[in-house]
């Protein structure tokens, strides 16, 4: 029989003669589950051909014909029901080259000049990484406002607090809710972080050494979305740190709903009592007809084991690859993209659970009466009568167990029973000792008294109603935010000029914004470079900074796109070391969803908010002004 060679589609196939085993191919394959990255790989493929015109390998119009034939391929991609593994294509790398060819002939087959699947793959899946991390940002918001939100329908609630699993001190429920608020909070701050260093882009790294084609890798950087290109084409890539990184804040926030799980599986036992789950996330028994099973909850506990193995394969992938590329690595897809799923499901049956959840009131006050949870209170009160703490401690060590030996509270106790262990006792302990007391003497910040829950509820509830807002906008536009180019003066003037018009802001001509665009940021469409928006920040010195000319195309507006460059202007300013930002705008309450708050223009330094004030458009809009402190 003769040797058919390597497949047809295979990159490598010119360095073999005999074909591939067909163990070994499916071995090796993997476009079963990279196809989960075929839009981000056509988005790389298109700002790779941009770059090939660039560096003079395209031309304009050879660019422009494989650019278009990437978004029918893309459409095409959309357009199947999953991965085409009986295209014979070897990965989504091959498959996504060969529909290209098979529209464009000849031509498709350049657009690999210069580029390795070794560089391609880590910015397709950086790509990848980075959007399924917003998304589940978004997904702890939703969570973290179920939260709030009970919270707030029992927000004077006291509860059981436990150490141990033994009843401790009492708490508020609301406050019970808005530890795991915080929890929330510091996951998604990880997961921000983790998005935040992922976003190098490798492509122009080539296989190892970077590409023999003069590429411009920060355009391509930008044009994707990304900071920068990454420093070191060794390190671009063969570094997995972003993958790790990013199911390590799955992971640590995984544990989180599961705390949340075990929780709430206690509570709702006959034993506890506390709360009941809704009809609508339990199951009953095959047997037992009595049944309420709390499944939802079970079953994010159980996935937490999922995904903290899926962090601890990624870590044994990774820790004995030697430099740079290894097939090693094809591994690490899998887990992430597995941990990825489990994690947005378990988010997203958090509101409903919390939503249907009922709390028995009755329950929850008298637990958090009993135990002899006010003992803590009893020691504190002899404390302010003199007695050291440790010896407080013992005496009421000692009461405790002369109530328990009467089956009586502490309060049932009389006072000379009292004043037995602790002469110092007067009959002011017992208004001490209610539970009311107990609540409202926990008064100081993150404490549990009500005035203190309260206050923090209510400011949970602005940074929630924030950053949902801004993540409610947000959709799947494919943009990019870089510094503006002279090239670029066109598209600004004509946003800007077009809501001028209507008196939104000031007319700008692109002779004056191409010798301005330094101050400059750009949101522009991934693949054709399109300006979606701008935004310039002018510096005032070490008083601060000023935001101007923000806007966005009218066909694209509550997109997340102007949150996202104020955001990119904020930190800007942060980083070149100004105190505040300051914008005047006839649209307030959108820079209030930022953190923003209103002041005076003559709050302003230096002056700056009077010209500002001078500058405005006189059509009759209200126009105020605000603020955002860098070290809010």
């Amino acid at each position: 029989m003769t040797d058919r060679g390597a497949q047809p589609q295979s990159m490598w196939g010119g360095r073999f003669e005999g074909a591939s085993d067909p163990l070994f191919r499916a071995f090796n394959d993997s476009l079963s589950f990279d196809w989960r990255l075929v839009a981000e790989d056509v988005l790389g493929s298109c700002a790779w051909a941009s770059a090939l015109e660039g560096a003079g390998v395209l031309s304009a119009e050879e660019r422009a014909r494989t650019v278009a034939a990437l978004r029918e391929v893309g459409e095409e991609a959309a357009s199947l029901r999953g991965a085409p593994v009986e295209s014979g294509a070897e990965d989504v790398h091959s498959w996504v080259e060969s529909r290209l060819v098979d529209r464009v002939g000849a031509l498709g087959k350049k657009l690999h000049t210069g580029r390795s699947r070794n560089d391609q793959v880590s910015t397709d899946l950086r790509l990848w990484t980075r959007t399924a991390l917003r998304s589940r940002i978004r997904e702890v918001r939703r969570a973290q406002r179920s939260l709030a939100g009970l919270a707030r329908r029992f927000e004077d609630l006291p509860f059981p607090g436990y150490t141990h699993l033994q009843r401790a001190q009492p708490v508020l429920f609301a406050h019970w809710c808005l530890a795991y608020v915080e929890m929330l909070e510091r996951d998604a701050a990880r997961m921000q972080s983790a998005h935040d260093r992922a976003g190098e882009c490798p492509l122009g790294s080539a296989a190892l050494a970077g590409s023999a084609f003069a590429v411009d890798r920060v355009a391509i950087a930008r044009d994707l979305g990304f900071d920068a290109p990454t420093r070191n084409s060794l390190d671009g890539v063969s570094d997995r740190d972003f993958v790790v990184e990013s199911v390590a804040a799955l992971a640590l926030c995984a544990v989180h709903l599961s705390r949340l799980a075990e929780d709430l599986i206690l509570y709702s036992s006959a034993e506890f009592g506390l709360v009941e789950m809704g009809d609508s996330v339990a199951s009953g028994s095959s047997i037992m007809p009595q049944k309420k099973n709390p499944d939802a909850l079970e079953l994010m506990r159980g996935k937490t084991g999922r995904i903290v193995g899926a962090l601890t394969s990624l870590l044994m992938t990774v820790k004995g690859t030697p430099m740079a590329y290894n097939k090693d690595l094809q591994e690490d897809k899998e887990p992430l993209f597995d941990a990825m799923d489990a994690l947005s499901i378990c988010l997203r049956m958090v509101p409903p659970v919390l939503d249907s959840l009922k709390v028995n009131a009755e329950a929850c006050v008298e637990a958090a009466k009993g135990g002899y949870a006010n003992a803590t209170e009893l020691a504190d009160y002899l404390v302010e009568k003199g007695v050291p703490f440790r010896d407080a401690h013992d005496a009421t060590g000692k009461i405790v167990r002369a109530a328990i030996a009467r089956k009586a509270p502490i309060e049932g106790l009389s006072i000379d029973e009292l004043r037995a262990h602790a002469p110092r006792l007067d009959e002011g302990v017992y208004a001490r000792l209610s539970l009311e007391s107990t609540l409202a003497r926990r008064d100081v910040i993150g404490g549990t008294a009500p005035s203190r829950v309260s206050a923090a509820l209510a400011d949970a509830e602005a940074r929630l109603e924030g950053e949902c807002a801004i993540l409610d906008h947000e959709c799947a536009l494919p943009f990019a935010l870089r510094p503006a180019r002279a090239d670029d003066a066109p598209g600004v003037a004509a946003i800007l000029n077009a809501w001028a018009e209507h008196g939104l802001n000031l007319p700008r001509t692109v002779e004056d914004l191409a010798k301005h665009t330094r101050d400059f940021t750009v949101a522009t469409e991934r693949g054709t470079g399109r300006v979606l928006g701008c935004g310039a920040l002018v510096l005032k010195g070490a008083e601060g900074a000023e935001i101007r000319s923000l806007a966005v195309d009218a066909s694209i507006t509550q997109r997340g796109v102007g949150s996202a460059i104020v955001r990119r202007l904020c930190d800007d300013a942060r980083r070149l070391g100004a105190p505040s930002v300051f914008v005047l705008t006839c649209s307030p309450r959108f820079f209030e969803r930022l953190g923003f708050v209103r002041t005076s223009m003559y709050s302003v330094p230096g002056g700056a908010g009077e010209s500002a004030w001078k500058r405005r458009d006189r059509s009759g809009h209200e126009w105020a002004f605000l603020v955002w402190e860098a070290g809010r």
